[in-house]
């Protein structure tokens, strides 16, 4: 294939010289030691020291649950971080520009904004599966990145094997393959594709499956040579030593977190056959997700008297190929429960 990571990459950030930390230029071993390094107040309280900016034992359990090297991963302050770093390292400000697939994550959007960097978006075809001989006839030298939400955001669909092999294999810049809701599929995750090609960098969250969305920890996964480039530009101490903390705690409950992924997938189940049966509901989507995407007769109106029975759901219909969508995120029984009860209330 086609790629020259140096060619993508700015060369501001080439010619960078990373800020390096007390914590990098001495890495504990566990040895008793004084640490008189890191200007840190010495009064331990359990937070006074830097964490550790690496998060290597964050990373280490994570390698050995994802079955991927550990040197291949980048932890950030939640997913938006590191698609923001995405940007920082590849994107030209004012020159360069992203190919997005709508209806999809608005986050690339807003960083495209935030960075200065141009938009092309290709709409999904009616299916929400990629449009990939446009999407190949579009780049230029300047698309520099090009996300694919999959599952998807807010369609719950996963996206086609072979058109994503297709685009990681025709695109010359980088493929981002954000998998927020990869836990609640059966399409096998892209970082098992990782040696196949040097383009590809997958993202993925603690917040959906593993229910910690309150600690905000993204995880990045790529080839050595972009996992190098990210680390160089990111801060010093981007993960704070309590989330790493509550990672940990977390990912040692290997059986709690896959009990509460297959409550969901079977709670799931029930939402989308009490949504088919709603006389208003004339659309269910398939699910991959952890969420179910409906067609309704007036979103708007649906959506107001959800709101006036106290259940606050997403209303898409603002979104391309979206109108009169409603998008429900599936709860406990009990709260699945109160929503079907409402549902069937207003129709």
């Amino acid at each position: 294939m086609n790629f020259n990571l140096d060619k993508i990459t700015r060369e501001s950030v080439k010619n960078l010289k990373p800020y390096s930390s007390a914590r990098d230029e001495y890495v504990s071993d566990g040895s008793e030691m004084v640490f008189l390094d890191a200007n840190e107040n010495p009064y331990e309280s359990g937070v006074n020291r830097y964490p550790d900016p690496y998060q290597r034992s964050v990373k280490n359990v994570l390698a050995d649950i994802k079955g991927a090297p550990a040197d291949h991963l980048l932890l950030g302050n939640g997913s938006d971080e590191v698609l923001d770093l995405l940007f920082r390292a590849f994107c030209e400000p004012g020159q360069d520009y992203i190919i997005t697939l709508p209806p999809t994550y608005g986050m690339y959007q807003v960083l495209a904004g935030i960075n200065n960097v141009g938009v092309t978006e290709i709409t999904l075809n009616a299916d929400f599966q990629p449009q990939v001989s446009k999407i190949l006839e579009t780049q230029s030298p300047q698309s520099k990145l090009l996300f694919l939400c999959s599952p998807n955001n807010p369609t719950s669909n996963s996206f086609d094997t072979k058109s994503m092999h297709d685009l990681l294999s025709g695109f010359k810049g980088i493929v981002v393959v954000d998998e927020a809701y990869i836990d609640f599929s059966n399409q096998e995750s892209c970082v098992s594709q990782l040696y196949k090609y040097p383009n590809l960098v997958v993202t993925q969250t603690l917040s959906k499956a593993y229910g910690m969305a309150g600690i905000r920890l993204g995880l990045c996964w790529a080839s050595l040579e972009i996992i190098a480039i990210l680390n160089k530009i990111k801060p010093p101490y981007n993960v704070n030593q309590l989330t790493q903390l509550k990672a940990l705690e977390r990912l040692q409950d290997r059986a709690g977190v896959a009990q509460e992924i297959q409550n969901i997938l079977s709670e799931r189940n029930v939402m989308e056959q009490a949504l088919g049966a709603i006389p208003f509901v004339t659309e269910v989507f398939p699910s991959d997700a952890n969420f179910v995407l409906a067609r309704v007769d007036d979103a708007n109106r649906r959506y107001d008297q959800l709101l006036a029975a106290g259940i606050v759901i997403r209303n898409r219909t603002t979104q391309a190929l979206c109108e009169n969508t409603l998008r429900f995120t599936v709860g406990t029984p009990e709260e699945n429960r109160k929503l079907i009860t409402a549902l069937k209330s207003i129709a």
